[in-house]
């Protein structure tokens, strides 16, 4: 009987030796795993910290390459066209649309750069332009030579900011594909305000190509910057002649 207790005895001994062993293994095991958890993140965000420092290295080296090379090129252009126009009054003659159209235009390319400029410079691309804009735009299209019509559908109402500005962009590049392409044309935008959806349609009446657009960097970032904002971008001839943009940019979960 004794040696039976102490065998019971040896083995209750065991199992809590070896239970408290199994208690000590567990926590040093998840303490270790919590250490290892901890590294990984500690490195992830170091990772991501260099990658968002060579990403705002580059943006600054790019900014400084557009200011370098672009804002002067148009800044020569603003003034060219701005001696022409007052040499122009000087003789008494009425300075020409077009030339009047490149003045404007210009002014608008250098401020447009330099807002550019300021988002590459800054970590957020919140500025730009944005819908507030478009009858100024779409003015300078008149002015240049292209009929355009805007109208706006629905109850206007703020927008995120990407959204804003990917509209406006939108609207920009397609005119200036019809004003490029279309040849002898007029235009038409349409601006729709949904409850949950933005619509931009811009149609024109152009003899261009009746085939499928060759993607260029113009429609590349329009689709670009749509797709960014899970809308859908369809750019295409239209039934008969001339070609249409159409862009639903949805509202929900932009910010």
């Amino acid at each position: 009987m004794r040696t039976d207790r102490g065998w019971r005895r040896l083995y209750t001994t065991g199992w809590l030796v070896s239970a408290a062993v199994g208690v000590v293994a567990a926590v040093q095991w998840h303490a270790r795993l919590r250490e290892v958890e901890r590294r990984a993140e500690e490195a992830e965000r170091t990772r991501d910290e260099v990658a968002r420092r060579r990403a705002v290295e580059e943006r600054l080296r790019i900014a400084r390459e557009l200011h370098d090379s672009l804002t002067h090129s148009i800044s020569v252009i603003k003034v060219q066209a701005g001696v022409a126009a007052h040499l122009a009054r000087k003789n008494g003659e009425e300075p020409s649309d077009a030339l009047l159209a490149i003045q404007e235009a210009s002014s608008d390319a250098v401020r447009e750069l330099r807002a550019t400029l300021d988002v590459l410079r800054r970590e957020d691309d919140l500025d730009g332009s944005g819908l507030d804009l478009l009858p100024a735009l779409v003015e300078r299209a008149r002015s240049s030579g292209l009929p355009t019509t805007y109208t706006v559908h629905g109850d206007p109402h703020s927008l995120p900011p990407q959204v804003d500005q990917a509209a406006y962009r939108v609207v920009q590049e397609a005119l200036t594909n019809v004003t490029r392409h279309a040849g002898k044309a007029t235009a038409s935008v349409q601006i729709t305000y949904g409850a949950s959806t933005l619509t931009i349609r811009i149609d024109d009446d152009g003899t261009g190509s009746r085939q499928p657009p060759v993607p260029g960097y113009g429609l590349v970032g329009m689709r670009e910057r749509v797709t960014a904002l899970s809308g859908h971008l369809q750019a295409e001839p239209g039934a008969s002649r001339g070609f249409t943009v159409l862009a639903e940019l949805p509202l929900d979960g932009a910010s």
